[in-house]
């Protein structure tokens, strides 16, 4: 039974090391590590061929150990992939995602806009917009369009949660009207 528990330990280890691998190699295809974590690599490749050589008796360990085995080999392969495009020159890493920490703001403090200056902002553009659809009449003013666009904020919110929307004006139809959308 102790040769039994041993085992075990060893594939939790190597199953960790895979996991912590796989981090590294995310961590370098964004370009925050500057060196592929190879050494690492090579080394749990060289665990997992030591335990090939192994007869293993226990069927649920020896399941076990497969499943390790099939799922190193994905990520290899896959890994293989990305360096591939990587050398080609194909391969776009997500830089962008690694700046979100300083320019996006948590869930719960997100603000809107100045409702008066976004207000006046839409104004003018629906005020263009009527002139090339030939409309006459006056455009609404600043503090209806601060309501309307308060009151559509609250239906939001009602409907679809806390997410952020953004307003423009919409010139497809016979007259224009204001259109909300949600920022990406």
């Amino acid at each position: 039974m102790d040769e039994r528990r041993q085992f075990a330990k060893r594939l939790d280890e190597i199953q960790q090391s895979i996991r912590e691998l796989e981090i590294h190699y995310e961590q370098y295809f964004a370009g925050i590590e500057k060196r592929e974590p190879y050494n690492e690599r090579k080394q749990i490749a060289r665990q997992i061929r030591d335990i090939t050589n192994r007869r293993i008796v226990w069927t649920d360990l020896k399941f076990r150990y497969q499943g390790i085995t099939s799922r190193f080999m994905s990520y290899s392969q896959y890994w293989d992939r990305i360096l591939r495009l990587i050398d080609e020159g194909k391969y776009h890493r997500h830089t962008s995602k690694l700046n979100t920490s300083t320019t996006t703001q948590p869930s719960g403090s997100r603000k809107n806009p100045d409702p008066k200056t976004e207000a006046s902002k839409l104004q003018q553009l629906l005020s263009q917009a009527r002139k090339t659809c030939g409309l006459s009449g006056k455009t609404p003013s600043a503090e209806k369009i601060v309501e309307f666009l308060a009151a559509q904020r609250e239906k939001i919110r009602a409907r679809y949660g806390d997410k952020p929307v953004e307003f423009s004006i919409d010139n497809s139809g016979e007259k224009p009207r204001i259109k909300v959308s949600f920022k990406k």
